[in-house]
């Protein structure tokens, strides 16, 4: 993981102080609420640091696909429980630049249902700041799917959206913030039901690198 495992409290169990790393879960679907007692489920994760949550969704530009929102406010979902995951050490503006840096890693058109989802986002995120893992049940349907790819759907393997009605780079007057939002809606198909948040009529910030002089 390289330096960004240099941001881990110094007691992996998250006793040692430090900001807390904290996972928000989210229902994509009411049958999570049977599918739950099998350990399975669709859902969408995002990782809270500093006041604010992270995640990963999908749209048409090579741009970054990390988003942040109000702490367990996802615009779409229902919010399902928050995990406490560990600590980290590392003030608010190393960490935006670690994010920034990361979220070069997570364009929004390289987003896939089974292999490159919010849930891997925000384990890979969970690994580098604390060096622990989110809990399995909250993408092993991801992982089932990989196994069995070649069962899937050929909407299920296909890599991104394929449309975004809107997306504009707005500017505060010091560093350009990017923010996409619509009311348009997406196609029926329940399996697309992440994908819905890029086209909500909520706003998420978008995640890229600041323009310094």
């Amino acid at each position: 993981m390289g330096s960004a495992l240099s941001s881990r409290s110094s007691s992996s169990d998250g006793s040692g102080g430090g900001t807390p790393v904290l996972l928000n879960v989210y229902d994509l679907t009411p049958l999570n609420h049977y599918l739950y007692w099998f350990g399975l489920g669709i859902f969408h994760s995002g990782i809270e640091v500093h006041g604010l949550e992270y995640g990963f969704g999908a749209h048409d530009f090579p741009t970054s696909g990390v988003f942040e929102v109000e702490p367990r406010s996802c615009p779409g979902f229902v919010h399902r429980c928050t995990i406490p995951l560990g600590h980290m050490n590392m003030p608010p503006s190393d960490f935006r630049t670690f994010l920034e840096s990361m979220a070069a890693e997570y364009h929004g058109d390289t987003y896939h249902l089974i292999s490159k989802n919010c849930n891997h986002f925000t384990e890979d995120l969970c690994l580098r700041l604390t060096g622990k893992q989110i809990p399995g049940w909250i993408n092993r349907l991801a992982r089932l799917g990989t196994m069995c790819n070649c069962l899937l759907p050929e909407s299920l393997r296909l890599p991104a959206v394929k449309q975004i009605p809107e997306y504009q780079v707005l500017s505060d007057g010091s560093e350009p913030v990017a923010i996409i939002s619509s009311h348009e809606p997406l196609d029926s198909d329940d399996t697309d039901q992440e994908k819905l948040l890029f086209h909500s009529p909520s706003e998420v910030t978008i995640v890229n690198k600041s323009h310094r002089k």
